[in-house]
């Protein structure tokens, strides 16, 4: 039987991935985003019979209306940026804390199966021990990672309080199609791909030995899809990666040796907010959702690589 999702967020680049999927699996899909990240021309590459309403998390009484008849909800609408939550906290907390309660309060309301909500492993921050265990303590550095953590909490309460089947899923570096190359502080990925394409080096933040747990956002994809159904993991937190980390200077690195090029980087101060190291144990989610992440780094670098030659 078809089900029918609402994907806030949808039309960004995680939504755009995840859209696809569903769609190509023949479900009913509904994007509700306000293209403040998300992207009008990401829509061009989906089917033309999904729904697409343009309106904002943070209106409550329309998101009501739009969340009615659902079976799913996936929560991807967010302000997804550290540099920028450092320069306007409540923004963050805004659009992240109360957009999602937002949205949970419209879910609930609609009685819909499940609630499923990606936050980020920013949540963890300079926890002392790698890996990062679903168990810790949060330890933000950021107001991003403050607004993501209460974006989780509410999660859980709506679970614990009101019954309405909620999964969060705390995705670790997701790249791949779709994320945004523009912003000079967004995601590293695809920020040195274009930058490598056009023969220029890319600036890392910090001495790049930093390390990254990097998963292809279409194991993620995957994860978020096996969480709308898998049972008995309502009420439980994810983490979503790989269980390996590569240092920046690294991905610099594989990428040109893709390239077959050897362009060096430059180096400037570490941002304000970023952490250290980051790697994740996905022992929970392979045994309750049966998430196996398939693609390799140097795999998905690859096919990423040629998205981006493609799409430039």
């Amino acid at each position: 039987m078809t089900a029918k999702y609402l994907v806030t967020g949808g039309a960004g680049f995680i939504g755009t991935n995840l859209v696809s999927q569903l769609c190509a699996s023949g479900e009913k899909v509904t994007i509700l985003d306000n293209f403040s990240t998300g992207k009008k021309k990401n829509l061009r590459d989906l089917p033309k019979d999904m729904r697409v309403i343009e309106d904002d998390v943070l209106d409550l009484k329309s998101l009501r209306k739009h969340v009615k008849g659902h079976d799913f909800v996936i929560h991807l609408a967010g302000q997804p940026s550290v540099l920028k939550s450092v320069k306007d906290p409540e923004e963050s907390l805004q659009i992240n804390g109360m957009g999602t309660l937002n949205a949970l309060i419209a879910a609930r309301d609609a009685k819909v199966k499940r609630f499923v909500h990606v936050g980020s492993a920013a949540a963890y921050g300079e926890t002392p021990s790698l890996p990062k265990l679903e168990t810790m303590n949060e330890m933000p550095l950021s107001p991003y990672a403050v607004s993501t953590i209460a974006g989780e909490q509410q999660c859980k309460v709506f679970f614990s309080t009101y019954g309405l089947q909620t999964v969060i899923l705390r995705a670790f570096n997701i790249y791949g199609p779709y994320q945004d190359a523009a912003n000079p502080h967004g995601a590293v990925v695809p920020r040195f791909i274009v930058t490598l394409l056009e023969a220029k080096p890319p600036v890392i933040s910090g001495d790049g030995k930093q390390s990254r747990d990097f998963l292809h956002v279409s194991d993620l994809v995957e994860a978020i899809k096996a969480a709308c159904i898998a049972p008995k993991a309502e009420g439980e937190l994810f983490n979503i990666a790989t269980g390996s980390r590569v240092t920046v200077n690294g991905l610099v690195n594989m990428l040109n040796s893709l390239l077959g090029k050897e362009i060096q980087p430059k180096y400037e101060e570490a941002r304000p907010g970023d952490i250290r190291h980051s790697l994740a144990d996905v022992t929970k989610a392979q045994e309750m959702l049966g998430f196996r992440p398939r693609v390799s780094i140097l795999d998905g670098l690859k096919t990423t690589l040629e998205w981006y030659r493609k799409s430039l």
